[in-house]
C-alpha cells in the first residue's frame, strides 16, 4: 500500500502521521516537499540565544487537535501557556485595552466596546441575518448591523491580525462558521454573537512548545516515519488503471512515482494545477483562493520600555505598514528574561511591494512606527531579523466553504485523491493538523474498503 502525499508542512506530517496511525507499518507512506525543509510556515530559529519563532507563533490551545498532536508525538511535557497579558489596540496614537468578552472584535452587549467604539445597532428586522446556506463578508455584515467604528477599530484589525485580508473580501462562513450557523437564527449580530461566544473558562487559549515548534514538526514526521523527499517538486498527476502517477523532480530528467493514493497539501494555486486534468471544477474552486503577503521584523533589546501587555493591533490606514506588534518575551516566559524580544508584523492583502524592500529599509520602518505606536521612541535593538512570507495566508471570499465542499465532492468521483490544508480549511496550526488528519482518514477508509 504506497499512498503520495505532496507537501511537507503541518497539513501533510498531520496526514501522514495519521495514516500511519490507521494503516500501520506495511504501508509506505512517501512526502514530497519542493523547499529544503519540512514545516511549511512553522519555523523556529535561533535569535539571541533564543528559539523564535519566524513563521507561525503558536498553536491554539482552545481547539483540540494541535494539543493532540503534540501529546501523540511525545511532547505533552513541553507544551508552554503565554502569561495573563492582555492586547491592546493602537488608537489615536495610544494604546487602549483590547475590550473583553468580545469575539473576534464583535460584541455580545455594545457597552463592552463602547470605550473604543460607538456602536450603531440596526433594528427592526425580524428575519434571520443569513438564509440557510447564504453568505456574505464579514465587512457588510458588521458595519450593516454594529456600525463603522466597530469594523474598523476592532473587527478589522483582530481579522488582519489572523489573515492580513480585507474585510470586505472575507467570508463570515469561513472566518467564524459557529456564528454563521447563528445567524440563520438570529435578527440581531449581537444575539448570535451572544449564543456562540466562548465562556470565560481561565483556560489558556493558546500554546507553544519550549524550545520552539519546529520541534513539532521534526516529532511529528519521526513518528508518521514516512519517506521524505525534500527539494522535490510534483509538476504532474494522473489518474491510471492501477492508482495514480506523479511526474517530480526537474525538466530534462523526471521521475515518476506511482501511488494508491495521493493527499494535496499544497497551496492552492499547485493544487490547483496538479488537478486541471484530474478534476477541472475543483481546479477552478481552488485557483480562485487568493493569498496576501506578509514580512517579519523580529527585534533584541538590551531594555526598553514596554507597556503592561502582550503586545498590539493596528487598524489600517495612516500609511502605516505595521498591523501588529508581539512583545514576544513578556508573553512567553519560556523567552526568558534576559532581553526583551519583539516581532513585529507587517504587510496586509495588496501590499505585496513591501516584501520588495530590502531589509534594512523594513526593519527601520517597523522600528519608526513601532516607537509612533509606543508614543516614544525606541531604543537600537542589539539585534534583527526580517522573515518574508509571499503568499502566506489564504483568504476566504463569500461562498469559500461552498465551493471547497463542491471540489472535494467532484473529487470523490476518483477515488483516491484528497485535498487539504489552509486553503481549503482555514488558517492556523490547529485548523491544519484537523484538515491533514480528515483527509487521511478520508483515503485510509477508501483503502481499507478496497475502493481505492
Amino acid at each position: 500500500m504506497r499512498i503520495l502525499i505532496v507537501g511537507g508542512g503541518i497539513t501533510g506530517l498531520a496526514a501522514a502521521h495519521r495514516l500511519r496511525t490507521r494503516l500501520g507499518e506495511d504501508a509506505r507512506i512517501i512526502i514530497t516537499e519542493r523547499s529544503g525543509r519540512l514545516g511549511g510556515k512553522i519555523h523556529t530559529v535561533g535569535f539571541v540565544g533564543r528559539p523564535v519563532e519566524a513563521g507561525a507563533e503558536s498553536l491554539l490551545a482552545a481547539r483540540p487537535e494541535a494539543m493532540e498532536l503534540a501529546r501523540d508525538v511525545g511532547l505533552g511535557d513541553d507544551l508552554v501557556h503565554p502569561v495573563g497579558l492582555k492586547p491592546a489596540l493602537s488608537l489615536e496614537g495610544r494604546l487602549r485595552d483590547l475590550p473583553a468578552g468580545t469575539m473576534m472584535g464583535l460584541p455580545a452587549d455594545p457597552a463592552d466596546v463602547a470605550a473604543v467604539a460607538e456602536v450603531k445597532e440596526a433594528g427592526g428586522s425580524q428575519r434571520p441575518l443569513l438564509a440557510p446556506g447564504a453568505d456574505m463578508s464579514v465587512g457588510e455584515l458588521v458595519r450593516a448591523q454594529l456600525g463603522s467604528e466597530v469594523l474598523d477599530r476592532l473587527v478589522a484589525p483582530m481579522l488582519s491580525g489572523v489573515y492580513a485580508g480585507d474585510v470586505d473580501r472575507l467570508s463570515v462562513r469561513a472566518v467564524m462558521p459557529q456564528l454563521a450557523a447563528a445567524l440563520e437564527r438570529h435578527s440581531r449580530l449581537t444575539e448570535a454573537v451572544a449564543e456562540v461566544k466562548r465562556p470565560s473558562t481561565g483556560a489558556p487559549v493558546f500554546a507553544s512548545i519550549e524550545g520552539g515548534l519546529t520541534r513539532l514538526v521534526t516529532a511529528t514526521s519521526a513518528c508518521a516515519r514516512a519517506d521524505v523527499r525534500l527539494g522535490m517538486t510534483v509538476r504532474e498527476l494522473r489518474q491510471t488503471p492501477y492508482g495514480w502517477e506523479v511526474v517530480v523532480g526537474p525538466v530534462p530528467d523526471p521521475i515518476r512515482l506511482h501511488a494508491d493514493a495521493v493527499i494535496l497539501a499544497v497551496p492552492a494555486g499547485p493544487a490547483a494545477r496538479l488537478l486541471r486534468g484530474v478534476e477541472p471544477e475543483a481546479a477552478a474552486a481552488l485557483s480562485g483562493v487568493g493569498y496576501a503577503s506578509v514580512a517579519l521584523a523580529t527585534f533584541a533589546f538590551d531594555h526598553i520600555d514596554l507597556p503592561e501587555t502582550s503586545g498590539f493591533l493596528t487598524p489600517a490606514g495612516g500609511g502605516k505598514t505595521v498591523k501588529a506588534a508581539t512583545f514576544s518575551s513578556r508573553k512567553w516566559p519560556h523567552l526568558g528574561k534576559r532581553r526583551s524580544i519583539l516581532r513585529v508584523s507587517m504587510g496586509r492583502l495588496g501590499e505585496e511591494a513591501l516584501l520588495q524592500h530590502d531589509d534594512e529599509t523594513l526593519a527601520r520602518t517597523a522600528l519608526r512606527e513601532l516607537g509612533e505606536h509606543l508614543g516614544r521612541r525606541t531604543p537600537e535593538p542589539v539585534a534583527h531579523r526580517i522573515d518574508r512570507w509571499g503568499g502566506a495566508l489564504p483568504q476566504y471570499a463569500p461562498g469559500h466553504p461552498s465551493r471547497m465542499a463542491e471540489a472535494r465532492e467532484g473529487l470523490r468521483t476518483h477515488h483516491g485523491i484528497a485535498i487539504a490544508g489552509a486553503a481549503v480549511d482555514g488558517v492556523g496550526i490547529a485548523a491544519c493538523i484537523g484538515s491533514g488528519r480528515d483527509a487521511a482518514d478520508q483515503i485510509a477508509d477508501q483503502l481499507a474498503s478496497g475502493s481505492a
